[in-house]
């Protein structure tokens, strides 16, 4: 058999559900969403993997689509090891892809505190107030910060700490002279996850975002966007594709670990999201919706008339949406993880990433990617 196209154990193949029919459910009925959970504890410690450090990507490939693609078909338990290029010959007319338009902004900021020399790193994750200079936001050393301190970025910002919880987590009130955009431009770094163990670049200004980016606000990328180019998107449109946009900007919700032994006792962070009616149309109209990211799964599988969302997907919930997903290799025990083994079984995901790391994928924002359908 070709290595290539691998079909898993049996046990696996049966594995494929996302639940199992011989398990008592409850279906919890809400307006327009019903979600539908087993009656089992599920322990967060079973969706754990080894993956050796060499194998986290630390820089983009030179060429944008020029990522790998596993191909997991959900149906067969098989996959396939194809190229991110193959991926508009998987569309066909009728299908919706689904995109979150959301635009990265410079949001990592280095400081010292304002009577003192100590050095401190602020990370903007959610603006919380109406003009837009409250923050959630994680800072280290957060544990000397007392609230009403003064953190200098620049001559032109500071930071004020006006509450402090748990785990690095705080409100900071910004003060900036002029537009807060503008100066976070000049004086503010690329978010890059703590896994990417360099300094930002220039060149991550461009590359840790998609080119359909649009509306600023996201703490990291909305990384399965980030293989596609202006002509892989015209191959999607020419294959029949219709291309929409929601926007989920990416906060804690998406990146902050889970900290529950259970996924029971998991609660989210809420984060902003828009799911504009023209996209809403668009998938009640399409033969297939293909969502690009776990983020645009949580925004198309929450309630649109909704602001925000703290969705956690997790084995046992009914998809109403999304029928087939590209993702980006998440992290072992992370929220993202569990939201991918919901849509394809965890057995089937955890073995296709055993198989990821066996050819040596890339993993995480800047690695290789995965077509579930």
């Amino acid at each position: 058999m070709d290595d290539s196209i691998r079909d898993p154990s049996s046990t696996t193949a049966a594995a494929v559900s996302s639940h199992d029919d011989s398990i008592p459910s409850i279906r919890i009925r809400i307006p327009v969403y019903s979600v539908v959970y087993s009656k089992v504890t599920v322990l967060l410690s079973d969706f754990d993997y080894h993956l050796p450090d060499d194998l986290i990507a630390q820089q983009p490939l030179p060429d944008r689509a020029g990522s790998r693609m596993l191909v997991v078909d959900r149906t067969t338990g098989k996959w396939e090891d194809r190229a991110f290029r193959d991926f508009p010959s998987y569309l066909k007319p009728h299908d919706c892809l689904v995109l979150n338009d959301s635009r990265v902004i410079p949001s990592r900021l280095y400081g010292r505190r304002e009577h003192g020399t100590g050095k401190v790193e602020i990370l903007l994750t959610k603006p919380i107030s109406p003009d837009g200079l409250t923050w959630e936001a994680l800072v280290r050393p957060g544990s000397k910060m007392r609230t009403g301190e003064r953190i200098v970025i620049s001559g032109d910002l500071t930071a004020e700490i006006l509450d402090r919880r748990g785990f690095g987590e705080r409100t900071v009130r910004l003060h900036a002279l002029g537009d807060l955009l503008t100066v976070l431009n000049r004086v503010g770094h690329v978010p890059l996850p703590p896994y990417i163990r360099r300094p930002d670049t220039l060149a991550d200004r461009e590359r840790y975002q998609t080119v359909f980016a649009r509306e600023p606000g996201s703490s990291a990328a909305p990384t399965a966007g980030l293989h596609f180019t202006p002509e892989i998107l015209d191959a999607c449109r020419a294959a029949g594709a219709h291309v929409e946009q929601v926007t989920l900007h990416v906060g804690l919700g998406t990146f902050q670990p889970l900290r529950s032994d259970t996924l029971e006792d998991v609660h989210l962070h809420k984060e902003s999201f828009v799911v504009p009616q023209e996209t809403i149309r668009a998938m009640d109209q399409a033969g297939r919706i293909i969502a690009v990211g776990t983020t645009a799964v949580r925004a198309i599988e929450s309630d649109p008339a909704a602001s925000e969302t703290g969705l956690f997907i997790s084995p046992g919930f009914h998809f109403r949406r999304t029928q087939a997903m590209l993702t980006n290799f998440h992290l072992p025990k992370s929220s993202l993880l569990v939201l991918v083994c919901a849509f394809a079984g965890r057995e089937l995901v955890l073995e296709a990433y055993r198989h990821a790391v066996s050819r040596k994928y890339r993993f995480y924002s800047y690695g290789d990617c995965m077509l579930v359908v």
